[in-house]
């Protein structure tokens, strides 16, 4: 494979609806910019007291080498951007490919349903190996790493849905750093084999969240499938809250709580 022409392939996530969850936060409580290389594309907020233009660098430098980490280890392992099915690394693959193998694996399935939020993840740690940062974020097509000082009321992006935007998770500043992701299969160009409107899921590792926000967005066919399909989240205990939408239909489970958003 070529790496000058490779491709990533959108996993997960909900394509376009990114944008409902940028505009969610706010100017005030967070300064942004974007990092934008090939396919991927970042949206990084900072509170004002802790950003500095050095984070933009450092942040893009981040994205270019995970992103030549991948391409290099597939070259010798193509399966792995292609399989729907957990599939076991190479001993000596970058740590990226193993973060997203151990997340899908855990999952139950293919590698690349992890690909956004093991970036977030990854980008956003980094930040905050290297500045002090009191409040960040790191959104990927969707998929988010947080870490917040003080509650933050995310509301759910669902398409076409009657209850998008109109149902928030209110996330507690104690849980964080974590991981919110959303899968859809009505919303975007992402593979997904279900029909939600939006599948949210919290954790605190983001890759996880990405990838069980496609395990269990596939699961759901129809409106009447939400509730039986929110109630088998509780099989992972990694799960803080999950959030599941198909037409009208919502299922809610977690520690977090529920709030209309007006």
């Amino acid at each position: 494979m070529d790496g000058s022409s490779f491709f990533l392939p959108s996993f997960g996530g909900v394509g376009g609806g990114y944008r409902a969850y940028r505009n969610q936060f706010s100017q005030q409580r967070f300064r942004s910019f974007g990092v934008n290389y090939k396919e991927t594309d970042l949206w990084i907020g900072v509170d004002p007291a802790s950003f500095c233009e050095e984070m933009k660098e450092l942040a893009h430098s981040k994205v270019v080498q995970l992103r030549s980490e991948m391409e290099e280890y597939l070259m010798s392992d193509p399966v792995f951007g292609k399989t729907f099915e957990p599939h076991q690394v190479e001993p000596n693959a970058p740590e990226i490919v193993k973060v997203m193998a151990q997340a899908t694996n855990r999952a139950g399935v293919g590698p690349m349903a992890a690909v956004a939020g093991a970036f977030s993840e990854m980008v956003g740690q980094h930040l905050m190996q290297q500045f002090e940062i009191q409040e960040l974020v790191v959104e990927n097509g969707g998929d988010i790493f947080l870490k917040i000082n003080r509650n933050l009321l995310m509301s759910v992006y669902a398409g076409s849905s009657p209850l998008s935007e109109k149902i928030g998770i209110e996330i507690q500043a104690s849980e964080s750093p974590l991981g919110v992701c959303t899968s859809a299969g009505t919303v975007g160009p992402s593979v997904s084999l279900g029909k939600t409107d939006a599948t949210m899921i919290i954790c605190r590792n983001t890759a996880l969240a990405d990838a069980l926000a496609t395990t269990f967005g596939n699961l759901v066919q129809n409106p009447e499938d939400v509730q039986q399909v929110t109630q088998q989240t509780e099989q992972f205990t990694e799960i803080l809250s999950a959030v599941i939408i198909c037409r009208d239909k919502i299922g809610i489970r977690g520690q977090f709580e529920m709030k209309l958003v007006r």
